[in-house]
């Protein structure tokens, strides 16, 4: 009786090998959203040490602040050159948040995409809604979105005085838009309540690693 079976679990196994072979998967688009002075940036760049993902660097019309390169932080356009891209429909999503343009070139992103390689955006709330609601499925499968909730605005605005890049009318500004934010955590698929940095890298390799096994992320060639 024995005997027999073993044939049979062999042959399911060689064919088992054979057949998970024929699975790949298209990359992830992973979000990250928070207020400004959240832990976002921190994040981030903490995330860039590794080479899991392609960064998508955003364009933005707002002045350089001190020690940012072009092309590795922002890629910095003119009011008109933003808004001929704009016209062209170069951009998956873009907003303009106090006073400044911000946006993400589409091409770059969607190659990456389909060549089976996960893709990392910073971006703000309004510009995470229109990714979520954009009209093209491959962009909505691929999306996985993280807000990154800081503890109260006490805290968020302790780090903002820390981080001294602000006038305080600017501070006060991006306090109200935080408080509107801190809102819409319900709109994302994780929300990560941040902490340490460290905290926060670990939650986030979590998330990336369920992600990376849904079933529903599998393309049999």
């Amino acid at each position: 009786m024995w005997s027999r079976a073993r044939p049979s679990w062999k042959k399911f196994a060689s064919r088992f090998k054979t057949l998970s072979n024929q699975f790949s998967r298209y990359g992830i688009l992973f979000v990250i959203s928070a207020p400004s002075g959240a832990g976002k940036t921190t994040l981030v760049e903490a995330l860039r040490q590794t080479p899991n993902f392609f960064y998508s660097v955003s364009c933005t019309t707002r002045a350089t602040r001190g020690g940012e390169i072009e092309g590795e932080d922002y890629l910095f356009l003119s009011d008109a050159d933003f808004r001929k891209r704009v016209n062209a429909g170069d951009f998956l999503e873009y907003a303009k948040v106090h006073g400044d343009f911000y946006g993400t070139l589409r091409g770059p992103l969607i190659t990456k995409l389909k060549n089976g390689i996960d893709v990392l955006i910073d971006i703000d709330t309004q510009g995470a809604a229109t990714i979520r609601n954009c009209d093209d499925s491959f962009i909505r499968q691929a999306l996985t979105d993280v807000f990154i909730m800081p503890p109260d605005l006490d805290e968020l605005r302790r780090r903002l005085l820390k981080r001294a890049t602000e006038t305080p009318e600017q501070i006060e500004s991006r306090l109200q838009t935080a408080a509107h934010e801190m809102e819409l955590w319900r709109d994302y698929r994780y929300t990560i309540i941040s902490k340490s940095m460290e905290e926060d890298l670990q939650k986030f390799r979590h998330i990336m690693g369920a992600e990376s096994y849904l079933s529903q992320r599998l393309i049999q060639n």
